[in-house]
């Protein structure tokens, strides 16, 4: 029997595993727990959701979707690729900045779900590193990056960087620095080392 559609409750469900999950961790985490949040029936969130690492993956989907579609926003009123890039950067921490608890599950919880890590196809999430390479490859086209760079590994690099100071961001309460200050360093390491 398949799970039913999208509702109000599906959504509560969400949120409130988002918090449950932020706080207690997604291993320490109960079903019960999450029920309570969201103030359901135990029972009502199986009539959404297989079992604790499907509500894992399916709020990091509706997640990637507001991401997405964010970023597009962000990047439509830009011409100039190299700055493209660096809006990317700025807008991609300014999320982990603003909204600490979805951060801490992607950067942390997440990575330790063996049915996420190992089954899912994340179809959202090559979506995402796509744009970047969008950029590179308009960029390369244009003139302003050059050519012999491989838009497929400069994704990856640059995603990697901003993946890598997220995840200190997240778990760091020694900052000493400001994370608008971040993605503009590197987005000009790139840029520097891709501009023709």
């Amino acid at each position: 029997m398949g799970k039913k559609k999208k509702s109000e409750k599906y959504y509560r469900i969400i949120e409130a595993a988002t918090r449950i999950f932020a706080r207690n961790g997604f291993y320490h985490s109960r079903i019960s727990e999450i029920a309570r949040e969201a103030g359901v029936a135990d029972g009502t969130i199986y009539i959404y959701f297989d079992n604790k690492d499907d509500i894992l993956i399916s709020l990091f989907e509706e997640q990637m979707k507001a991401v997405i579609e964010n970023m597009a926003e962000q990047l439509s009123d830009i011409d100039d690729p190299a700055e493209k890039l660096e809006r990317f950067a700025a807008t991609h921490l300014g999320l982990i900045e603003n909204n600490h608890d979805m951060a801490e599950i992607i950067q942390v919880e997440l990575r330790q779900s063996g049915k996420f890590m190992k089954e899912y196809r994340n179809e959202q999430f090559i979506y995402y590193l796509d744009m970047i390479e969008g950029i590179i490859v308009e960029g390369q086209k244009r003139g302003v990056f050059r050519k012999e760079v491989i838009p497929k590994v400069v994704k990856r690099a640059f995603f990697g960087a901003l993946d890598e100071v997220s995840r200190f961001w997240v778990l760091s309460t020694r900052r000493q620095y400001d994370i608008r200050t971040v993605a503009k360093q590197i987005s000009h390491f790139f840029l520097d080392g891709i501009r023709a």
